[in-house]
């Protein structure tokens, strides 16, 4: 018996809809990182980009457990001396809710041009509309953990 080995003209990317309302943050992250690498599919190659599109809608709906939403931050820096900025998750939801998911997503994917090219993959929405109705994508149901 050979080992089966998925070449880059042989992938099947199909498009997903998954729905953010009252899913928890890290659990529903995975799951999408787990689309857009392609693990879910029998021909999983760890070297090749496999995974499917995923198309994320009312990401502004997505909720955290415990105190974590008084106490998660978003760090970052400017490269430049006092650079250093902190923006708490509340604010970061009121400005920019499709990023919390983003990079909940972008610490879960390789930190590679692989993982990068996978990332671009993901188009998330704040709202319930998107414009990929012309890729027909099919509704994904994340998996509840409990």
């Amino acid at each position: 018996m050979k080992t089966y080995s998925q070449r880059a003209s042989e992938v099947q990317r199909d498009w997903l809809v998954v729905d953010a309302s009252a899913q928890t943050l890290g659990r529903l992250a995975t799951q999408i990182a787990v689309l857009l690498r392609g693990k879910h599919k029998p021909t999983f190659s760890p070297n090749l980009d496999g995974g499917d599109f995923v198309v994320v809608v009312n990401a502004e709906q997505v909720r955290l457990t415990g105190r974590k939403p008084d106490q998660k931050m978003y760090y970052r820096h400017s490269s430049y001396p006092g650079g250093f900025k902190a923006v708490p998750y509340r604010r970061m939801l009121a400005s920019h809710p499709e990023r919390i998911l983003r990079f909940a997503v972008k610490g879960m994917l390789p930190k590679t041009r692989l993982g990068r090219q996978q990332l671009a993959k993901l188009k998330v929405y704040a709202g319930p509309r998107h414009p990929h109705a012309a890729q027909q994508p099919k509704a994904f149901v994340p998996r509840v953990n409990g």
